[in-house]
């Protein structure tokens, strides 16, 4: 056995801190700001759209100037956490985050508006990263890990629904603008809370000096791949500045991947993305949330345009999927965590999505929701809660402490870019069959109502051609879960891999959950 070993064996186990549950209160209020704003700002669009004029042309730079901050800054945002300490990283995100939103909610043109977009993304790309990685420190039992991320990952996952509820509420019954102000009082609670309670452990820091190459080469490329297809979706696949965004993209991220491998102190050590494990769940998890972001997307369309729903109405009606990811989450996910190994959860969790998903590929102009949607609305959240649970935190387990924030945030990277990936390229395939499905039915439509009736018929075969791919995108994701992840269950399982913590732990078998 070797001396490091031997050493490590000899080493305490350092106590967990007492305020770690007060500290995921506040941890985990953060995280639904974060999410929530994603989708509570669309639902608010129309009317700030008309309010300040933006045009049709530049309405989507609201979604896309937050989008490109904050996929792009993510890797930059966790490696700072790493440097600064992820608690001063975390609170100092809040504070920016409140200071942002405050400014879109005032927002009087729509420059003001898309630099208040852009100013949450980089905050947001401080903040996120800061708090997964927070919790990957402070939680180091098995039980209690994964119960913190099983409350974690339903957060992250039922959230986004929540905003379609929050935003439907203050759009009809106050103001667009409220959808800003709304994430003040959360900031300000979670930033004093964590400020408070939270206490860093000691020498997780990681004081190398910053890798200023890296951090250009990979804002630089993530930014032109979130970007392009951000253009794809809206000027097409062909477009010469869609081409030449992907293009660039490849470039970037390859020289990165290049300088990477031969710094000194890298921006993200190679070591944490090919390690076999965490390699499987930043593609698994990428996948999925393709699949996912185009469906909220469908659905709420669907159900306001097609059904006729209010934006309330809607929001509530997403309320069966919350409750499916909840359940998933906490009840299986963070249960069975520490029982089974975590790629049966994920594989069988993202094929039960799948299998909600199939129901939707049913869907009709007349379908039902009780028999049709609420259904497949369950196993879509039953599916995720269970998946997204244990791939959150097997993403940030064995982790050597300094690395911590960077491999959060490439959890965050993965699902920003696959967010971006997923709205452009369903959507694109959905307005292509609706396109199609005009052109060979409306010549038959002679009276007006039937050419509404076309319409109609045409948007829902475009999100059902859509749907099809999503299916087949969540196999594809269960099927890398079950194959690439092959970390024993928490409690005994070893864990395998290049970082130089780990060779320790394969030499003499520590179990998984005491790095």
């Amino acid at each position: 056995m070797s001396e490091t070993a031997s050493k490590t064996l000899a080493a305490p186990a350092r106590e967990p801190d007492a305020g770690r549950w007060k500290a995921l209160v506040f941890i985990a209020l953060a995280q639904l700001m974060v999410v929530l704003d994603a989708t509570i700002v669309n639902i608010a669009l129309p009317s700030a759209q008309q309010d300040l004029g933006i045009s049709d042309g530049n309405r989507q730079w609201v979604v896309t100037a937050y989008a490109l901050a904050f996929g792009g800054l993510l890797l930059f945002g966790g490696r700072i956490a790493d440097l600064w300490g992820r608690k001063r990283a975390f609170v100092l995100g809040l504070g920016g985050f409140a200071a942002a939103s405050a400014l879109g909610g005032a927002a009087t043109n729509e420059a003001m508006m898309f630099g208040a977009r852009a100013l949450q993304g980089v905050f947001g790309a401080l903040l996120a990263p800061a708090a997964l990685s927070l919790l990957a420190v402070m939680f180091t039992d098995a039980k209690e890990r994964a119960k913190a991320f099983g409350i974690y990952g339903a957060i992250a996952g039922g959230g986004g629904a929540v905003g379609l509820i929050l935003g439907g509420f203050l759009t009809e019954y106050l103001d667009w603008r409220w959808t800003f102000f709304v994430n003040i009082p959360f900031a300000i609670v979670a930033a004093a809370g964590a400020y408070f309670v939270i206490r860093e452990p000691e020498g997780g820091r990681n004081r190398s000096p910053l890798d200023i190459p890296g951090v250009i080469l990979s804002t630089l490329g993530l930014v032109a791949l979130v970007y392009g297809f951000t253009r794809a979706e809206s000027s097409g696949w062909s477009d010469s500045l869609t081409v030449g965004m992907f293009v660039a993209s490849a470039v970037l991220l390859l020289s990165f991947v290049l300088v990477e491998s031969k710094v000194k102190a890298p921006l993200l050590p190679l070591r944490v993305v090919t390690e076999r494990n965490r390699g499987g769940i930043y593609l698994s998890l990428g996948l999925a949330i393709i699949a996912m972001f185009g469906l909220f997307l469908f659905l709420t369309y669907y159900l306001q345009i097609v059904k006729g729903y209010s934006p309330v109405k809607t929001g509530f009606a997403f309320l069966p999927m919350i409750a499916g990811m909840i359940t998933g989450s906490t009840q299986i996910g963070a249960r069975l965590m520490t029982r089974v190994a975590p790629r049966l959860l994920m594989g069988p969790g993202f094929l039960v999505a799948a299998l909600g998903m199939l129901l939707l590929t049913q869907l009709e102009i007349g379908s039902s929701y009780a028999a049709l949607l609420l259904p497949a609305m369950l196993l879509l959240g039953l599916g995720m809660g269970t998946a997204f649970m244990p791939a959150m935190s097997l993403a940030t387990q064995g982790v050597e402490p300094r690395d911590a924030g960077v491999a959060s945030a490439m959890v965050n990277t993965s699902q920003q870019v696959g967010g971006a990936i997923g709205t452009a390229l369903l959507n694109t395939i959905a307005a292509s069959a609706t396109t199609a499905y005009v052109a060979d039915h409306i010549a038959g439509a002679t009276s007006r109502s039937q050419q509404q009736l076309v319409q109609l018929e045409a948007m829902v075969q475009g999100y059902t051609s859509a749907i099809w791919f999503a299916v087949g995108i969540l196999v594809v994701a269960a099927a890398i879960a079950l194959t690439f992840v092959n970390a024993g269950r928490p409690g005994t399982g070893t864990v395998t891999g290049s970082d130089s913590g780990q060779d320790v732990a394969d030499e003499v078998q520590i179990p998984v959950v005491a790095h």
